[in-house]
């Protein structure tokens, strides 16, 4: 359970660090390299990453939360694990397969490490 919880804490750093990136760094200099694109593309799509930033932030305070509870929090812990895992394999498909790799397979790790 400590490692499975110990994975979660990182998953949620992660998504706070996601949050960062989409809704402050997006088009400065360490989000166009993260992402891979042009200040142009930036531009004009910042408020759409500012709303994807934000919805990382509510995975990461779900994942932290199911944590604080502890026991009590197994089934939030399985929720946003499952929403993160969910969200990470249709960005593999439809985006760019780093997501699958990023947000997925650590998702996947957790829920198996914490359902053993």
């Amino acid at each position: 359970m400590l490692v499975a919880h110990l994975l979660i804490g990182i998953i949620a750093l992660l998504h706070f660090y996601f949050l960062m990136l989409e809704m402050f760094f997006w088009d400065k200099p360490r989000g166009l390299r993260a992402f891979g694109h042009s200040r142009e593309v930036a531009k004009a799509s910042k408020k759409l990453a500012m709303n994807m930033g934000l919805y990382n932030g509510f995975l990461a305070a779900g994942l932290l939360w199911g944590l604080w509870l502890g026991q009590q929090g197994q089934s939030i812990l399985i929720f946003f694990l499952g929403c993160i895992l969910i969200a990470g394999i249709f960005g593999g498909f439809t985006a760019s397969k780093r997501i699958l790799y990023i947000q997925g397979i650590p998702a996947l790790l957790a829920l198996i490490l914490l359902l053993l």
